[in-house]
């Protein structure tokens, strides 16, 4: 790694002032994406600014329909919180389901949504929640927050403070995991709101994305038998050593009716 200053803010105030004033510097929380891209050099910030410690960006709150989680929450938190597993089951379980015990310790929230790691479980999430992304500067709705592969709306020297759900009637997540790291191959968040059915896909296409064609059949039937013979189309899937696009069509299919099958 090159030579780099490392900060630890000790409010949301310095850690804008700090961002302000060094335009390369970049924000670290769990660091499970930062560390291993400085690693590989393929993040050179000049500053690492640290606010995983932030009272400003800690706890859990659900009212009126809305689960609101603080970025700095880690998966584990999420995974174990009693509101969490109240409001919305599925979402506990998907933190539990994030990678080891390690990276559900240290990985964060607002980390995952801010990184948009393709083959995140968040991102699946947000979608299928209805979202809303709320940072130091504006709130920005799910669908308009993932804007692309490792792309997000954020602009520079925004910070993401916390992530509110919109709370389901019921929901599930289920993910084909990749062996070795964790990360979804195809993973399927369903949502069945009072105003309609969310799928959100993850893992298999260059970013998270909602499934209407599944959304549609469900909305006429909540079954799993209504999404049989379903894929996505796999022309703009991920193919690469782990799994062809069609692969993954057919994992997302599979992972959708799992989905349903779990909370019908």
């Amino acid at each position: 790694m090159r030579p780099l200053v490392y900060r630890r803010a000790a409010s949301l105030a310095e850690a804008e002032r700090l961002l302000a004033e060094h335009p390369a510097a970049t924000l670290l929380a769990g660091g499970m994406t930062l560390i291993p891209t400085l690693k590989l050099r393929l993040a050179r910030p000049s500053h690492v600014v640290d606010i995983a410690r932030l009272a400003e960006l800690r706890g859990i709150d659900g009212k009126d329909g809305r689960l609101t989680v603080g970025a700095a929450t880690t998966h584990a938190e999420v995974a174990g919180a009693v509101a969490v597993r109240r409001a919305i089951p599925a979402l506990a379980e998907l933190a539990a389901g994030i990678g080891d015990p390690q990276v559900r310790n240290a990985g964060t929230l607002g980390g995952s949504v801010a990184n948009n790691d393709p083959a995140a479980d968040y991102p699946a999430a947000v979608l299928a929640l209805d979202a809303t992304i709320e940072t130091n500067r504006r709130t920005i709705p799910a669908a308009e927050f993932l804007v692309g592969m490792f792309a997000t709306a954020l602009a520079p020297g925004e910070i993401v403070l916390r992530v509110g759900f919109a709370m389901p009637e019921r929901a599930a997540y289920r993910k084909f995991a990749h062996p070795a790291s964790g990360y979804a191959m195809a993973g399927v968040f369903v949502a069945e709101h009072r105003d309609g059915v969310r799928v959100a896909v993850t893992g298999a296409g260059p970013g998270a994305f909602r499934w209407r064609e599944a959304e549609a059949a469900l909305a006429k039937r909540f079954n799993a038998g209504s999404l049989a013979g379903l894929e996505p189309d796999a022309s703009g899937l991920n193919a690469d050593i782990h799994a062809s696009a069609e692969y993954r069509a057919n994992l997302a299919g599979v992972m959708a009716r799992r989905a349903v099958a779990a909370i019908q």
